[in-house]
């Protein structure tokens, strides 16, 4: 990956951002002698809050705020060098801290506050936290955490533009992004699914929740039964997600909302479950999937399972000429002579080539593919996180039909492997549509196949810094017929797309036209997959079981 230097010069020096949140059952200010102090004013007020540890210019800070002061005046801030703790319960706790000078004096006099926890797990990590906080103040480069080693240059700094990144998490800290996720039915379907029937694997466990966006699926893990959730999100959704999680107070006194990076929060302990929906266009546009496999070293345990723990990018050459025509007509505009007295035509082969550049993300009829898939398989629970970083994957196919082949169609699909039932997730063609839709590789050359014809090429994935990857796709069809024993190449079309900037065709119609030729129909129901299958990530297998061609 290449980061350029003033980005990389950037990042090095900025201080990182650590945050941990707790939410309080309620917060009662402590008397304080000086009747001047605002501080008084709000004395006997007891109402939930939210308490925040953060680390700004270095200086290590624990802030409580109200939920019901909405100006900002019952922000409470606490020096972590001078503050202590004292129990008074399993569940209350008095913060005592330094306070600002009287009116009347030149002393100083100590403020405090009483903090009710929802439980006593809370209270306890709460009290890990401030330990943890008060001692260190802030992570220094290197240093080494129960949960792994943190630098104050993370690797997700390392790899990602920070412009990158702030579109990124701005896009995700909003409701209506959330509300699109929640609404695939067919996404959150199967994830409760997944969950609730494999209950054994979650009751009475510690569960880690990577990327939690809105906590519906730390939801779903403590209506399962588990011991404790620790639900990361670096995001702002991580406060809608405190919201969300406190109005279901019978499932959230078990559900605690860190808002971090997964590549630098700590934990008190280790989980015995890892849920995530990491998934991206293609399984890992956004490169999430990366964040996934660093949270399963930092904080699964040896004998932990993940949900999802099996990915695989499913792959088959497509025929559509609607489609390559409707990319190619796009350049028309740049074949006018006259534009207000400029000849565009200059342009045309560029914007033409440009164009197809652009993976083409939609939901198709699974007739246009004329060969049978195949698919490349990540396993999550033992690949590496460089693993993703580029991903080689050859091809090797057998037409069907004859016709065109205008391109690489991609999906993909993911394994929840639990005790009780293995369910997958698909978006395949023909299945069940998801927001992720499926993803078309389309050449400006199409290659001409015949029936029983061998196309051959390679995929490939390189990942970049704007979180998405480069595709590189070469497709060639063999020589065909008397002679074709003895090798050769017939003819050879390559593309370069940006998975970062793919045309979203979805409110295309889904039915395909009248006149186009139908190919095969390729099933929806996902065939299975050995344990063997999954020790290495560079299997590709086709699918079995194909339907005959329609007529």
């Amino acid at each position: 990956m290449e980061v350029s230097l003033t980005s990389t010069a950037a990042a090095a020096t900025k201080q990182v951002e650590q945050q941990q949140q707790f939410a309080l059952a309620s917060l009662t200010d402590l008397a304080s002698c000086c009747s001047s102090s605002s501080y008084v004013a709000s004395a006997s007020s007891s109402s939930p809050a939210v308490a925040t540890f953060s680390a700004d210019d270095g200086v290590a800070e624990l802030r409580f705020r109200r939920e019901s002061d909405s100006d900002g005046g019952g922000v409470v801030n606490v020096d972590l060098t001078t503050a202590q703790l004292w129990k008074l319960g399993p569940t209350q706790t008095v913060c005592i801290f330094g306070g600002s000078d009287c009116d009347s004096n030149e002393e100083k006099y100590s403020k405090g506050v009483t903090v009710q926890f929802r439980n006593e797990e809370e209270s306890r990590i709460f009290h890990c936290a401030f330990e943890q906080w008060k001692k260190k103040g802030i992570i220094t480069q290197g240093e080494s955490l129960p949960n792994g080693t943190l630098s104050s240059k993370s690797k997700f700094d390392d790899k990602i533009e920070p412009s990158s990144a702030k579109m990124y998490f701005h896009y995700y800290g909003q409701l209506l992004h959330q509300q699109n996720m929640l609404q695939d039915y067919v996404r959150t379907g199967t994830y409760y699914a997944a969950v609730m029937e494999n209950r054994a694997d979650f009751f009475g466990r510690v569960v880690v929740d990577v990327g939690a966006g809105s906590g519906i699926l730390s939801l779903f893990a403590a209506q399962a039964g588990a011991k404790h959730v620790y639900a990361i999100e670096a995001s702002e959704m991580a406060d809608y997600a405190t919201k969300l999680i406190a109005g279901n107070p019978a499932l959230g006194e078990r559900i605690t909302v860190i808002k971090g990076k997964v590549e630098e929060v700590e934990l008190p302990e280790k989980a015995d479950i890892l849920i995530s929906e990491p998934m991206g266009t293609l399984l890992v546009n956004e490169r999430m999937l990366e964040s996934y496999v660093i949270a399963r070293d930092r904080f699964l345990a040896p004998t932990g399972k993940m949900f999802p723990s099996v990915g695989r990018i499913h792959m088959a050459p497509f025929s559509d000429e609607y489609l390559f025509v409707e990319v190619a007509n796009k350049a028309l505009f740049w074949q006018q002579k006259n534009y207000f007295g400029v000849d565009l035509t200059s342009l045309h082969g560029s914007a033409f080539q440009g164009y197809f550049t652009q993976p083409v993300v939609d939901a198709f009829d699974p007739r246009l593919l004329v060969a049978p898939a195949t698919y490349h398989v990540l396993d999550f629970t033992k690949m590496k996180e460089e693993d993703l970083y580029e991903l080689y994957i050859p091809l090797k196919f057998t037409a069907s039909v004859g016709t065109r082949v205008h391109g690489l169609a991609c999906w993909f699909d993911v394994l929840f492997n639990g005790s009780t039932v293995q369910r997958w997730l698909t978006t395949a063609p023909g299945a069940p549509t998801t927001h992720w839709y499926q993803l078309r590789c389309v050449l400006s050359q199409p290659l001409y196949v015949m029936a029983g014809q061998e196309i051959t090429g390679s995929l490939r994935l390189v990942a970049h810094s704007a979180q998405s990857y480069t595709i590189h796709l070469t497709l060639s069809a063999k020589m065909w017929g008397v002679g074709a024993e003895q090798g050769g190449i017939l003819q050879t079309s390559s593309c370069k797309l940006d998975l970062k900037e793919p045309y979203y065709r979805m409110s295309q119609p889904y039915a395909m036209p009248q006149d186009q030729q139908p190919h095969q129909l390729v099933p929806t129901q996902d065939v299975h997959i050995q344990a063997d299958d999954l020790d290495d990530t560079d299997l590709i297998q086709p699918l079995q079981n194909l339907e005959a061609q329609l007529p």
